[in-house]
């Protein structure tokens, strides 16, 4: 008897203790949760602010995975987009909602970079003057064209009675030639 009150103590304790282990109410427990759209970012520090992002308008998409063996709706994407050729070709695409929707069903063979351009943006004029790197980094070399002040310069260093040109230079060599003592 004494056994069988032990038991469904026991039993009934840890019924107890076992009914106690529920789902806790988030809302109570996580306070201070910044929303995001539908999702909640709960900081570290109650003062702490994000950085403000500007999103990149264009993206460099490389394959870095082979073809074979895919399916066929993941070649057909990667056709679109142009990287149906060798497995180090890249091709830039727009950072628009419809083009990310099919980079996330590529994701996995594909490496994406956002570009940058630290030096400004390229124009008409400037297309042949541009180049972009592995990092993203969308490199624009401005067309700096001809300088008053270095044409001026110029004209006054060639006309210098000093200045030592290649025919001086050639007598010189040539007299010390001929007469070295």
């Amino acid at each position: 008897m004494l056994f069988c009150n032990f038991l469904t103590t026991f039993n009934q304790t840890s019924i107890n203790i076992l009914r106690r282990y529920g789902k806790h109410n988030k809302k109570y427990v996580y306070k201070n949760g910044v929303k995001y759209g539908n999702i909640y970012y709960y900081p570290r520090t109650t003062e702490h602010q994000d950085p403000p992002v500007t999103p990149a308008k264009l993206f460099r998409v490389q394959r870095i995975k082979p073809l074979k063996g895919n399916p066929y709706w993941e070649k057909n994407l990667l056709r679109e987009l142009g990287l149906d050729g060798r497995q180090g070709d890249f091709t830039v695409v727009k950072n628009i909602p419809e083009i990310n929707a099919r980079l996330w069903k590529i994701k996995h063979l594909i490496k994406v970079t956002p570009i940058t351009f630290p030096y400004g943006e390229p124009k008409e004029h400037d297309i042949n003057h541009t180049f972009l790197k592995e990092n993203g980094e969308c490199v624009v070399t401005k067309d700096i064209g001809p300088v008053d002040e270095r044409i001026e310069a110029l004209d006054a260093f060639e006309k210098d009675i000093k200045r030592l040109d290649t025919e001086l230079l050639r007598k010189d060599a040539r007299l010390k030639w001929l007469n070295p003592w």
